[in-house]
């Protein structure tokens, strides 16, 4: 039985880093993205894109908050602020799941 406990808990810890990286790769895409783009009159393109990034980055951050919870780790206030987590990305979390939840039934 501890075999089996050690691999779970091995598990989990490597899909938190999984989920971690994927969270640190959007907000990188965003911010990399707002760095090569000033806001002030972008085309309606440039808002499109940048909003996909902003529901990817909401997504990755839902994916990393379930698992942290998983793991039992239930505050995600450190998360959003070691991962300097923008409040737009925050309030997208999951929205984007749902979204395609919803447009699937």
């Amino acid at each position: 039985m501890d075999v089996l406990d050690y691999e779970i808990v091995q598990e989990q810890a490597a899909a938190l880093g999984r989920m971690g990286r994927a969270l640190e790769a959007a907000l990188a895409r965003l911010r990399e993205f707002d760095a090569a783009h000033p806001r002030a009159g972008e085309p309606a393109s440039a808002r499109q894109a940048r909003r996909t990034l902003v529901m990817e980055a909401g997504h990755a951050l839902w994916m990393f908050v379930v698992q942290r919870e998983a793991c039992g780790l239930r505050d995600s206030r450190t998360v959003m602020r070691d991962y300097n987590v923008p409040g737009e990305v925050q309030q997208r979390m999951g929205s984007g799941l749902a979204t395609s939840v919803w447009a699937a039934t």
